[in-house]
């Protein structure tokens, strides 16, 4: 019987340690700490047609997603017109920030890209869904034909072409796609910019 006591005993007390422990290592959570999230890629500018989700910490009245109007700008209760093309979500955060101090104290602003819509690639051809993609951060010629879904019975895969204009000159880049998933020409797998469009013949 004795045993019995000493073992529940000795369990309780296991019990509120372990709730004790995890009371310390898990604290209630902070205030954000100001941090953006954003897409992958800090250095992804915004663009026209992009859709934004703007948070201000304790304000729900200002947290809101915003599409990215054709003349850049989205529009935000107390600071009306907002510049956000040609920012990233970084600096767009800032911005804002900014902008409602003089509105309430230390504003805590995130922005979030949730929609890429002003930058896009093409992939056309002998693919299952040919169209218009988002650039993703760091796309490659591979993961955009992924994308597309792919080749049909009838595609040409060593005579893939990735066209780019630069400087207002067409220039083509080849991919064979059998060479790179086996390891070779990697470096044909290029990363795309927008506006790139990959033909597969």
């Amino acid at each position: 019987m004795h045993t019995k006591i000493h073992f529940c005993s000795a369990a309780l007390l296991i019990l509120f340690v372990s709730a004790a422990r995890a009371g310390l290592q898990n604290p209630p959570a902070n205030p954000p700490s100001g941090q953006t999230q954003q897409v992958a890629d800090p250095r992804y500018v915004i663009g026209a047609q992009d859709v934004l989700d703007i948070s201000v910490w304790k304000d729900p009245e200002l947290t809101r997603q915003v599409p990215v109007r054709p003349d850049g700008k989205i529009s935000l209760p107390l600071l009306n017109d907002v510049q956000a093309a040609g920012l990233t979500p970084e600096q767009l955060r800032d911005q804002i920030a900014t902008g409602l101090k003089k509105f309430m104290a230390d504003p805590v602003v995130t922005v979030i890209v949730s929609q890429i819509n002003s930058q896009r690639v093409y992939v056309t051809g002998e693919v299952v869904r040919a169209g218009a993609y988002p650039l993703l951060p760091q796309m490659t010629i591979l993961q955009a034909i992924s994308s597309a879904g792919g080749f049909t019975q009838f595609a040409n895969t060593k005579r893939i072409f990735m066209f780019r204009t630069v400087d207002g000159k067409q220039v083509n880049f080849p991919f064979d796609y059998r060479d790179v998933i086996h390891g070779k020409n990697t470096a044909e797998n290029v990363e795309l910019k927008a506006g790139d469009t990959i033909v597969v013949p």
